[in-house]
């Protein structure tokens, strides 16, 4: 008799062990799939960095460019210097 009760109660200690492991594997899931979605809004936050990144660079190419082209038309249109 005694060693049925012991079985009994191993069972239903085993039971209500598993029974709370689901609580905890739910919450593991909702964590990975939190992670997941901030590991892809960080993604987009970086490619949206780079697109940025290479417009200021195109923006800084152009501005350098038409100031060299200013500095081509003032040298154009500077007089001659005169000799004396």
């Amino acid at each position: 008799m005694r060693k049925t009760l012991a079985i009994a109660l191993m069972l239903s200690a085993t039971l209500g062990l598993a029974a709370c492991d689901k609580k905890s594997e739910d919450k593991q899931q909702d964590a990975n799939k939190a992670a997941q979605q901030s590991q892809e809004s960080m993604q987009k936050a970086q490619d949206k960095v780079n697109d940025a990144a290479k417009e200021s660079q195109e923006a800084a190419q152009k501005n350098a460019e038409a100031a060299q082209e200013r500095a081509k038309e003032a040298n154009e249109q500077a007089p001659a210097p005169t000799k004396p």
